[in-house]
């Protein structure tokens, strides 16, 4: 990007509605230019307060929160700029759809050709041309849904916050509208920050994804990098289905160490992320994607016998429980194709997984 310096930047922020516990802590977080980003996490974490204090409507306790390089702590929100979609879409039911969008526009003193003009330019954009006379008690959901995106979007802010704006769609319109303003944020390139607690919404839509928990950001990266390398046991567990099996640490040495399983059910081989060292309790985390089901024997570092408990057939892959290293929910991914037909329920199969795949994590419950 031309300009390097982020658009949004918080520091040191902390936020405490009793003055005692900290439901934000320390927050230090930059959001670029044109970014699509996106703060996930489980109820109560912190996220919705995050965004509130950026749109206005709460004080942080502590630090300060800059736009543009601008320190906004005492700004009120109606002169921040900012575009907002909430979930409940907000809109005015005694307003058409077009003096719904043109609000913003009054309010900011803009004449009317030009009014009538970025109206006319904002229902294109939603694809809702001649939806401009209608009142939104005539609307579906997922186009109330695009008025509010519209109308969050057509006085040009350089920044679109968006609180669980799809929370109130049915799963299929869901799925649509999460492309659809993915579409609209990379054709505009405006800055978009975005709260969700759907780890699938926020994998699709996101350049970036901080995952939040009590009050502090456990992981900011983009969405393949969450998935695929996570750093600690809760963004493991959080995004996307995880095989979790406990142990001890045996030995460590680069980029393997050796752990083993509770139960004195064998010992893997695994890939030290985030580990306390030698005699240290550890959580493993795999995706059941990555393994696989009869290796060639001695083609994996971890290789089990694991008895087949269920059989989900789901179209493009069939879900596989099996119990191994003493765990009975252990999942296997496997695609669809030959391979499962030799699995049977009750039988049992060998497996394995390579050290890479098999992240050696902290301590978790």
């Amino acid at each position: 990007m031309a300009n390097d310096k982020p658009l949004v930047r918080f520091e040191d922020i902390q936020k405490s509605y009793d003055g005692v516990t900290l439901v934000i802590k320390s927050l230090n977080m930059n959001v670029a230019r044109g970014e699509f980003l996106t703060m996930l996490g489980p109820s109560g974490s912190g996220k919705t307060t995050c965004l509130m204090m950026l749109a206005g409507f709460e004080p942080a306790t502590h630090g300060e929160i800059y736009l543009d390089d601008r320190p906004i702590n005492h700004i009120p929100p109606h002169k921040r700029g900012i575009g907002m979609v909430f979930q409940n879409y907000a809109l005015f039911p005694h307003m058409t759809i077009s003096e719904n969008l043109a609000f913003p526009l009054e309010v900011r003193r803009m004449q009317k050709p030009e009014r009538e003009q970025r109206v006319k330019k904002a229902l294109e954009m939603v694809q809702l041309e001649g939806f401009g006379d209608r009142r939104p008690g005539q609307l579906s959901g997922g186009q109330k849904q695009r008025v509010a995106v519209a109308r969050a979007l057509v006085f040009d802010p350089e920044l679109v916050l968006m609180d669980e704006p799809l929370g109130a769609l049915d799963k299929n319109l869901r799925e649509q509208m999460q492309y659809e303003i993915k579409h609209i944020h990379e054709n505009l390139g405006v800055t978009v920050v975005y709260v969700t607690h759907d780890q699938s919404e926020a994998l699709t839509m996101s350049n970036r994804v901080a995952i939040f928990d009590a009050g502090v950001i456990q992981q900011l990266d983009p969405p393949d990098i969450l998935y695929e390398r996570p750093e600690n046991a809760f963004v493991a567990n959080f995004i996307g289905e995880n095989n979790r099996l406990f142990g001890t640490v045996l030995e460590a040495s680069g980029d393997s160490c050796k752990v083993e399983i509770d139960g004195g059910h064998g010992t893997i081989q695994a890939n030290p992320i985030n580990i306390d060292g030698v005699g240290k309790r550890t959580t493993l985390s795999l995706r059941p994607e990555r393994v696989t089901v009869n290796p060639e024997p001695g083609s994996l570092p971890n290789m089990f016998d694991a008895q087949v408990k269920e059989l989900i057939y789901l179209g493009d892959h069939i879900r596989t429980r099996v119990s191994v290293c003493g765990h009975d929910d252990f999942i296997v991914k496997i695609p669809n194709s030959s391979t499962h037909a030799l699995l049977k329920t009750g039988e049992t199969a060998r497996i394995g997984w390579n050290v890479e795949d098999c992240r050696a994590l902290d301590q978790s419950d």
